[in-house]
């Protein structure tokens, strides 16, 4: 009697915003609108670092990187959102969910490790000045997306298994507008104590490990910082990494918060308005925070849009 009652899991129904039925008109049009101004803001900022040859440093391809994973961030979750949103029924297929995970996860791991490899070329490039082109060469910014990727793929790939390994025999409703690690855990027949440990462990891998190599490259810039006697060229030289900051501090407040505190403390509403930020209003300040901070990159902006307005004249 028990096999025939048990019915496996094959589509999970989103309830993300059934609380907000009246309202998800005006949210469709509001994310749509956030959405498309992303996706323009960081289509100009990656045309403007390829266009503009005085831009081709370091920094800068690490930002077109990050403009670029921003940008797939969103592809992952947002359209389907978008539809769901004016869909009546909210549905995606169990492969579909397990894609959607193993797509942001690897996407926003591997943005973890970005960070941490944009922090490197600030150390870099503060306390090793005279040699920051050689050592940060194009093969070793190459390497360090490359290792960014990988790891992010590596833990991607082993969190997905461990949790759609999991039978799916009871309820499908899903409490999240996408298929995130805690809301589909959740809705496991059975619960390993093992797979949950080793799923913690990745998270805290992912978000420690890069915040600590973080910590130690600010420290050391800090410490550079402090040396300069003039109190211009201190404010000069760290206003190059307020932004990196900025995006740190975001990051890693949003993904800490779900990602690492106790379940006892789980919330649904919480939640989906944390996953909002970091899903849709991240993905838009981060570039804009990097690109309207820095006055080479706006002066940039102006000469390739005034040089493209003249060629089409």
């Amino acid at each position: 009697m028990e096999q025939v009652n048990e019915t496996v899991v094959r589509e999970f129904i989103f309830l993300g915003f059934s609380s907000l039925a009246r309202l998800q008109q005006l949210l469709f049009v509001t994310f749509l609108l956030l959405y498309l101004f992303t996706l323009g803001t960081n289509a100009i900022i990656l045309s403007t670092i390829v266009l503009y040859r005085a831009l081709h440093t370091p920094m800068y391809f690490f930002l077109a990187i990050l403009s670029c994973s921003e940008t797939c961030y969103t592809f992952v979750i947002v359209p389907k959102m978008l539809v769901d949103l004016l869909a009546q029924k909210k549905t995606i297929s169990f492969v579909g969910c397990a894609i959607q995970m193993f797509s942001f996860l690897f996407l926003g791991c591997s943005h973890s490790f970005l960070l941490a490899a944009m922090g490197y070329d600030r150390y870099m490039a503060i306390c090793n000045p005279l040699r920051y082109t050689v050592l940060m060469g194009h093969g070793v910014c190459m390497g360090l997306v490359a290792a960014a990727c990988a790891c992010g793929f590596t833990v991607s790939l082993v969190t997905t298994s461990l949790v759609f390994r999991l039978p799916f025999h009871s309820s499908n409703q899903l409490h999240h507008f996408f298929c995130d690690i805690s809301p589909v855990l959740k809705l496991a027949s059975q619960h390993s104590g093992l797979s949950q440990l080793v799923i913690f462990m990745l998270g805290v891998f992912v978000l420690v490990i890069p915040l600590l190599l973080i910590l130690v490259s600010y420290v050391r810039i800090i410490s550079a910082i402090l040396k300069i006697p003039s109190s211009v060229g201190r404010y000069k030289t760290f206003s190059t990494c307020a932004s990196h900051l900025i995006v740190v501090t975001v990051h890693y407040g949003c993904a800490s918060f779900i990602y690492l505190r106790p379940k006892t403390n789980y919330s649904l509403g919480q939640d989906t308005l944390i996953s909002v930020s970091y899903t849709i209003l991240t993905p838009l300040f981060n570039p804009v925070i990097y690109s309207l901070r820095n006055k080479e990159f706006k002066s940039a902006l102006r000469r390739t849009i005034g040089q493209t307005l003249y060629s089409l004249n």
